[in-house]
């Protein structure tokens, strides 16, 4: 695994899946590797009360309902569609059901403007076609009809991001459960298998894009992912990615939890900022998810191992945030600068601490950039 960039979860957190694997003896459907229990288990982690031999590392945080319902959902004929801001951990979810279920998160769809039907079903190897003539061995079945061919998960990211004659191409496979393939003479029919289904994701935000038929609504059920907003479980997230992270990189650097106290506070202070803005000028243009925060962290570690010395510290933290976050300009940096100045220049004063640093981080930031 040392010698992948980022390796799919199946990979990552094998020895897990192959020792939950030897314990499963509930009732799976179709063929799953792992039952729904273990399923969740998997995801969620492991509490004193199941009784097991070894712990089992939580990988998503949320509310468990959310987990159930996708497993349930994707135990009947229905697709699953995760819905939620960017940031929320739509795909990381996606990815983790796809793993627990079929130990293969990699059949992947991404939807952009430039996604076509062939992506979602089959293209041809031109040279092959050109030697041999259209056959299964000349053609290429696209990740969705991979799944059918063998009872997998097929992932379709961002599909409202897609047009609609492409998301229209999905409505027969999610409701007839096969392909035809009319440029075949014979054997021109793929049939999934018990176990396929489709877990789509699409952002909120993308709403008015490519907005999806009614068709293809009753095709899905809807899983709708919100914002973290529960400050417990959110320092749990962004512990569990820095962790991560200083693995990943081999660095040896401590993150007070001071300064991912002040971390999470700045952008609780923002979303309630965003949330009483009157209009979309006055707010930031970040969607400021828990995924952005483990960003902001993530490029302040870096810096510091790489250019500062050794640790962590809020005007390193500060900087990054300002530099993350201030995405459009003037208008970014003037909406951070009031911040600075109307909630984290008076606390500074009243609870001092790592307050007056980041101040400090945040003005020269923002000073630098305008």
């Amino acid at each position: 695994m040392s010698d992948l960039l980022r390796a799919p979860a199946e990979i990552k957190y094998a020895e897990e899946l192959d020792w939950l694997e030897s314990i499963d003896d509930n009732p799976k459907p179709f063929s799953w590797r792992l039952s729904p229990k273990m399923v969740r288990l998997f995801i969620l982690g492991s509490e004193r009360a199941d009784g097991l031999d070894r712990e089992i590392s939580q990988k998503w945080f949320g509310d468990r309902s959310f987990v159930e319902r996708s497993i349930v959902t994707l135990a009947s004929d229905r697709g699953l569609l995760l819905i939620g801001d960017p940031g929320t951990g739509k795909s990381w979810l996606a990815e983790l059901l796809s793993t627990a279920i079929c130990r293969n998160s990699t059949l992947v769809v991404q939807g952009t403007a430039g996604t076509t039907e062939d992506h979602i079903k089959y293209s041809w190897n031109v040279s092959m076609v050109i030697a041999k003539g259209q056959s299964r061995e000349s053609m290429i079945p696209s990740p969705i009809m991979t799944a059918m061919e063998t009872g997998a998960i097929g992932r379709f990211e961002e599909l409202t991001r897609s047009t609609s004659d492409v998301q229209d191409a999905l409505i027969s496979i999610l409701s007839e459960k096969y392909i035809s393939v009319p440029e075949l003479d014979s054997d021109s029919i793929v049939f999934a298998k018990p176990g396929f289904s489709v877990i789509a994701t699409a952002n909120s935000r993308d709403r008015g894009v490519n907005d999806l038929s009614s068709a293809l609504k009753r095709r899905f059920n809807f899983v709708r992912i919100p914002v973290m907003t529960d400050k417990k479980s959110e320092a749990e997230i962004v512990r569990f990615r820095t962790e991560e992270l200083l693995r990943r990189h081999s660095i040896d650097l401590d993150v007070p939890p001071t300064l991912l106290d002040v971390l999470l506070q700045s952008f609780a202070d923002l979303r309630a900022s965003a949330a009483a803005a009157g209009s979309d000028d006055e707010k930031l243009e970040s969607a400021l998810s828990t995924a952005e925060q483990i960003g902001v962290l993530e490029d302040a570690i870096l810096h510091s191992n790489f250019f500062g010395e050794q640790a962590l510290t809020a005007h390193t933290l500060a900087s990054s945030l300002v530099g993350s976050l201030a995405r459009r300009e003037p208008e970014d940096l003037a909406i951070l600068n009031k911040y600075l100045h109307g909630v984290v220049e008076p606390r500074s004063k009243e609870q001092g601490g790592s307050w007056p640093e980041f101040l400090q981080g945040g003005r020269d930031t923002i000073a630098t950039l305008s």
